[in-house]
């Protein structure tokens, strides 16, 4: 049975370990309480490990055939010295994992003023969080390519599910950008994340780029309003770029200052993913509907 190593054991994580279960054996990277607890829901065999330390790695090493690497960057400096780690580790022993799968984030596109956006359209990294998303994507290209090991990268948008909602932004009456200043917004349910992942292990290409989005076409405030119609609350008021600026954080403001729209066409083509939530309508449509009954 095919031995799988998820580093990053998290929602999607979880989700993607219940997808293999009779089809692979499940290992879990574990740091702290809530991750255990969500490994042991899982079914996963929890392997003790923190990627901010090298030397808190080395039981890593030669126990899986693949690896699922969900783990978030640091949080600061411009490279990811967690997947330097983990790559470190694995190269540790002899017997490499022939398959590799590496989440990461669209946010390396920069902003394309709305244009159509591919697995080939230029990298647009504007802030320290996308910089340390291209190191990794880097770095884990480099050493699958000299090792023989088949990586995939996805690249993914806004994750969505029916308790990963902005529903306390809406409630706190957080403001969204009016028409002619806002953006496009990209979004993936982590049902459909977590197929397109083990999509990826089993027949993505190597050293392949992928992105992982759904169809939707929204800017970010008819996001919002969709959601706050589907739930019954409030819509977000519509204030300009400079009245944003005033009441939103940096984080937020960095997120509306990109506008891109994702095309999802190769992972449907060459992975064969078949998206349970086509778009963000749909499953808000969903929502009402039980909402109703």
């Amino acid at each position: 049975m095919l031995r799988v190593l998820i580093v990053g054991f998290g929602d999607v994580a979880e989700r993607v370990a219940r997808l293999l279960r009779g089809r692979a054996r499940v290992y879990a990277l574990v740091r702290g309480a809530t991750t255990r607890e969500r490994a042991a829901v899982a079914g996963a065999i929890e392997v003790a490990g923190d990627l901010d330390q090298l030397a808190a790695l080395r039981r890593i090493g030669g126990i899986a055939d693949a690896v699922i690497h969900l783990a978030p960057p640091p949080s600061l400096g411009i490279d990811d010295a967690r997947t330097r780690h983990l790559l470190a580790a694995l190269a540790r022993r002899a017997t490499l994992p022939r398959r590799f799968v590496y989440i990461s984030t669209s946010g390396v596109y920069g902003d394309h003023a709305g244009a159509r956006v591919t697995e080939i359209s230029p990298l647009h990294t504007a802030n320290a969080r996308a910089l340390r998303r291209v190191d990794a994507e880097r770095r884990v290209r480099r050493w699958a390519g000299r090792r023989n090991v088949r990586a995939s990268i996805l690249r993914v948008p806004g994750i969505y599910a029916a308790d990963r909602l902005p529903l306390e932004r809406l409630r706190a009456g957080q403001p969204a950008l009016r028409a002619q200043d806002d953006v496009y917004t990209n979004h993936i349910h982590a049902d459909d994340l977590a197929c397109a992942t083990v999509a990826a292990l089993f027949r993505g290409r190597h050293n392949r780029v992928y992105i992982a989005s759904d169809e939707s076409e929204l800017m970010m405030g008819e996001y919002f309003d969709a959601v706050a119609d589907a739930y019954a609350l409030p819509r977000p008021t519509r204030v300009t770029r400079e009245q944003a600026q005033r009441v939103l954080s940096e984080m937020t403001l960095s997120f509306m200052s990109e506008s891109r729209r994702l095309s999802g066409a190769r992972m449907r083509k060459e992975l064969r993913v078949r998206l349970h939530h086509r778009t963000v309508g749909e499953f808000l449509a969903q929502v009402r509907k039980a909402t109703c009954e």
